[in-house]
């Protein structure tokens, strides 16, 4: 007799999942997509997380390469035609009113510019160096 009341909160429990399992609201459906997004999340952290080993080693020589080969390219004369091209447009933008357009482009012109320099400021990049010395550069 007792337990009544139990049984009567355990049915009507075991009803509110199945509806909502059946036939979920829009604020039930986002909580179990954002269940289901977090644990995706999870597990592939955890996968990553143990990808290192003492025994491998990375080799970023080819990383290395590609990342020389652009800012030859940017440093050469294609960054001399995307800086000329940005500030034509720049100057372009403003004359239109267009000053977001306008300070973007100016953005892009100045970091085609400098972008080596901006390297070698914050990124480690004695490999590209070392290459660049044997490219002749």
């Amino acid at each position: 007799m007792k337990f009544e009341g139990l049984k009567k909160a355990y049915r009507q429990a075991g009803q509110r999942v199945g509806a909502m399992l059946v036939a979920p609201s829009g604020r039930q459906m986002q909580g179990m997509l954002f269940g289901i997004g977090a644990l995706l999340l999870v597990a592939g952290l955890m996968d990553g997380a143990v990808a290192y080993t003492e025994r491998s080693s990375y080799n970023d020589d080819r990383v290395a390469e590609a990342a020389d080969v652009v800012l030859i390219y940017l440093n050469g004369a294609f960054g001399a035609l995307v800086m000329i091209a940005c500030g034509i447009g720049a100057i372009l933008s403003s004359a239109f009113g267009q000053y977001r357009a306008a300070l973007g482009l100016m953005v892009v012109a100045v970091g085609s510019f400098i972008l080596r320099s901006l390297v070698a400021t914050w990124f480690n990049d004695q490999s590209l160096q070392a290459q660049g010395g044997a490219q002749g550069e």
